[in-house]
């Protein structure tokens, strides 16, 4: 698929993809888990995004915090076509537990899921053509959405390669030409392990020790991460 970044940036953004019911209390949607969700562990300064239609908009969604989750913006659109592509590494290495996402209910909302991890060297045609870590199928949903992973293949992970493929703007969709894919926030559950990738001794890793199971991260008010740099690219 051509990602000519030709993309008329005229097109109006009237938020019609958000028409969620903000009277539903989601406090505790998915609160006994919070103790597992990655938040301070991720390098947001080094969050990547092809094929966004605002620049760092992929990494202003990620850095949203657990309470910010269900805000309107800010959002990640695709330009070009429909795909996106994003890399997030982790200030360490992580055993990834699951994914969360929220998109909605509307064609724009992300389909196919591939995942790559420890890959900081895709485009879209190698994205496209290599075998994924996993590949996950995502749902047309306003609510956040939580897919697990296969623990085994995510058990030393330093850096995630999303490569969301299509929308339900495709196949049988709705409306005319190309629907563009939306996103709102992405997170990750997990166990933060070290922050060295460098190998550790078998006392430390057999040892028992609290402080590497990690409390709520990310869950205040306040973003928490330092300021964005440029980043147009992989």
């Amino acid at each position: 698929m051509s990602h000519h970044h030709d993309h008329d940036h005229s097109h109006s953004h009237h938020h019609d993809d958000h028409d969620h019911d903000h009277n539903h209390d989601h406090s505790d949607d998915i609160e006994p888990a919070l103790q597992t969700l990655l938040w301070k562990q991720i390098d947001f300064e080094g969050i990547r995004t092809l094929n966004e239609s605002e620049t760092d908009s992929g990494a202003k969604c990620v850095e949203k915090t657990w309470n910010m989750r269900m805000d309107p913006e800010p959002y990640l659109e695709s330009d070009a076509d429909e795909q996106l592509l994003m890399f997030v590494p982790f200030t360490g290495v992580v055993r990834l537990h699951s994914i969360l996402i929220r998109s909605s209910p509307h064609p724009s909302a992300p389909r196919t899921l591939k995942i790559f991890h420890n890959r900081d060297d895709l485009d879209f045609a190698s994205a496209s053509e290599l075998q994924p870590t996993q590949t996950l199928q995502l749902s047309q949903t306003a609510e956040v959405q939580e897919i697990p992973v296969k623990r085994a293949a995510f058990g030393n992970v330093y850096t995630l390669s999303l490569f969301f493929e299509d929308n339900f703007g495709g196949e049988g969709g709705e409306g005319e030409g190309e629907v563009m894919t939306r996103l709102w926030w992405i997170g990750f559950k997990g166990e933060f392990m070290r922050l060295s990738r460098e190998p550790v001794e078998v006392l430390y890793e057999k040892a028992a020790n609290p402080r590497d199971h990690v409390l709520v991260q990310g869950v205040g008010d306040a973003a928490g991460a330092g300021g964005m740099g440029e980043r147009h690219g992989m």
